[in-house]
C-alpha cells in the first residue's frame, strides 16, 4: 500500500482529568502532512498546539483518536521523527559536541561514529569550531543552533518544532528561519517535511506550505490555509499582507 502523507492525525482528542476536573484541550483534530510539506500550527495561546505535537512525536498519547507515521500508529517515539524545543534542552555539563550527539548515544552507536554524524550536523547548522564550547558559552541563537543539530543527527524525515525562534531576538530568528529554509531544501539531508507550531502568523507565513489554524480551547481546525507565495517571501510585500490579514481575521 502507497501511503500519500508522511503523517495522519485522525480525529484526536486530548482531555486531562483529575479528582476536580475535566478539561478537554483538543477537539476532533484532523490533518494530513505530505512528503516535502512545510506545515504551521498556529492559535491562541493554551489551545493545546505544543500538546498535538508531543503526540505526533509520540512524547503524549491522544485520548480519543490516532496517530499515524508512514502508516504505522504513533504510540511511543519512532525513528524518522524529531523535535526542537522552544527551551533549547540542552544538558549545561555537555559540550556542544556532546550534546548534539546525546540521542546517538542512546541508541548504542560507537562513539567514533556518533562523533562523525554530529560533527556533519554541527557544520550544517554553523557551529564548527564551537564543539568543545559548553551552553553557558553560547548565545540564545548559538544554543538553538544546537537543538536543530541535535534533532538532524537522528536524520528524521519529519522535523517538528514548537516554537523554535520565540526566545530569540529579531535578526537572529529571522537568519534562523532563513537557514531553516535552507535546511529543509537542502536534499542532501533527510529531512522532507517540517511540522511547526509558531504563534507569530507572518512567522508561519513566511516559512509554510500550509498554515493550519486553531480555535481557542478546546481546539478544533478553523482553517487550512494553502500559502501560494513564491520562495524567498517578502513580508513587505502586498500579497504576503493579505494573506497574513486573512489568517488574522478567522483568529480575532
Amino acid at each position: 500500500m502507497v501511503w500519500l502523507a508522511l503523517l495522519e492525525v485522525n480525529h484526536v482528542y486530548k482531555t486531562y482529568t483529575d479528582a476536580n476536573r475535566s478539561l478537554t484541550v483538543l477537539n476532533d483534530i484532523s490533518l494530513n502532512v505530505a512528503k516535502g510539506e512545510f506545515v504551521c500550527l498556529v492559535g491562541p495561546s493554551g489551545s493545546g498546539k505544543s500538546t498535538l505535537l508531543r503526540m505526533v512525536v509520540g512524547l503524549d498519547r491522544p485520548s480519543r483518536g490516532q496517530i499515524f507515521y508512514r502508516g504505522k500508529q504513533v504510540s511511543g517515539v519512532m525513528d524518522k521523527m524529531a523535535i526542537v524545543f522552544q527551551s533549547f534542552a540542552l544538558l549545561p555539563w555537555l559540550t556542544v559536541m556532546e550534546n548534539v550527539a546525546l540521542g546517538l548515544e542512546a541508541k548504542n552507536i560507537p562513539r567514533a561514529e556518533r562523533e562523525r554524524i554530529a560533527n556533519k550536523y554541527i557544520q550544517k547548522v554553523g557551529l564548527d569550531g564551537f564543539e568543545d564550547a559548553y551552553p553557558r558559552e553560547l548565545s540564545r541563537g548559538m544554543k538553538q543552533r544546537v537543538g536543530i543539530a541535535r534533532a538532524l543527527t537522528m536524520e528524521p524525515e519529519l522535523l517538528c518544532m514548537d516554537e523554535p525562534f520565540s526566545a530569540l531576538d529579531a535578526f537572529t530568528a529571522q537568519n534562523l528561519r532563513e537557514e531553516l529554509l535552507d535546511l529543509w531544501l537542502d536534499v542532501t539531508l533527510p529531512v522532507k517535511s517540517v511540522l511547526m507550531v509558531t504563534h507569530g502568523i507572518e512567522e508561519a507565513v513566511f516559512m509554510a506550505d500550509r498554515v493550519i489554524v486553531l480555535s481557542k480551547r478546546p481546539a478544533r481546525i478553523l482553517a487550512d490555509v494553502r500559502i501560494d507565495l513564491p520562495r524567498p517571501r517578502n513580508m513587505k510585500d502586498e500579497a504576503f499582507a493579505r494573506v497574513t490579514d486573512k489568517i488574522y481575521s478567522l483568529l480575532f
